[in-house]
């Protein structure tokens, strides 16, 4: 056995055996030193065995996720594997993991945090960009309904747009799914941030222009608008 597989089983059980703070160390160790790596050099490092610690990770997000538990170093760390560009293995291992439902629940939890939902809105995107197959199972997932509630109920700015943007990259390419993401952004046009409604409007262009959608369609959004702003408050 070579030296850095040593190294590399022996940080594998060092993550099996530590606690919290043990293992939070580690996440910490782990994006400062690989942002940015290609899958090349992630497998260079681990031996070739990368794969066995993004499937650690993965599990303990799913664990975890409830309580919080450094859960935006898991997410970074995760983000790590997907985002390594050249391969797509990690995204495959990833997804055959449950990876997309589990990033869905963080969205949909009332208690995440909005700096955690950016993230795994950001991690939703890259898988949505790698291919029409990733769109599927994200909107077969109801994904498209939880990231419409992140957009027209979050807190900030910038998570709102984040989701504004995966919408529109769930409705390119993706015709088996363009009517119901269209029909879903009409709905949130009832939602009561303003910041959010030009998204939705600005999304709603886009998919029309994208998607050469039947005039009905515009006809529809307009008399929806129309009668959310017009309809006198009991």
């Amino acid at each position: 056995m070579s030296p850095q597989k040593d190294l590399v089983l022996s940080f594998l059980r060092e993550w099996d055996r530590g606690d919290r703070t043990v293992r939070s160390r580690m996440l910490i160790s782990f994006v400062t030193q690989n942002s940015g790596k290609i899958f090349y050099d992630l497998e260079l490092q681990f031996a070739q065995v990368a794969s066995l610690f993004l499937a650690r990770l993965t599990t303990w997000m799913r664990l975890t996720y409830l309580f919080g538990t450094d859960l935006g170093l898991q997410l970074k760390a995760i983000g790590i594997f997907l985002c390594a560009s050249n391969h797509d293995q990690y995204l495959t291992e990833f997804l055959e993991d449950g990876g997309i439902l589990t990033l869905l629940d963080i969205l949909g939890h009332s208690q995440s945090k909005d700096l955690d939902k950016a993230e795994v809105v950001h991690l939703l995107t890259t898988v949505s960009n790698s291919g029409c197959k990733c769109k599927w199972l994200i909107c077969e997932s109801h994904g498209v309904e939880v990231i419409a509630d992140c957009l027209a109920m979050s807190n900030t700015y910038e998570t709102q747009e984040s989701a504004w943007i995966l919408l529109k990259s769930l409705s390119c390419g993706n015709p088996k799914y363009q009517d119901h993401i269209y029909k879903t952004l009409i709905t949130l046009m009832s939602c009561t941030s303003p910041k959010a409604q030009q998204l939705v409007l600005n999304a709603l262009r886009f998919v029309q222009v994208k998607q050469n959608l039947a005039p009905i369609h515009q006809v529809k959004a307009k008399m929806y608008f129309f009668k959310t702003f017009t309809t006198p408050e009991n």
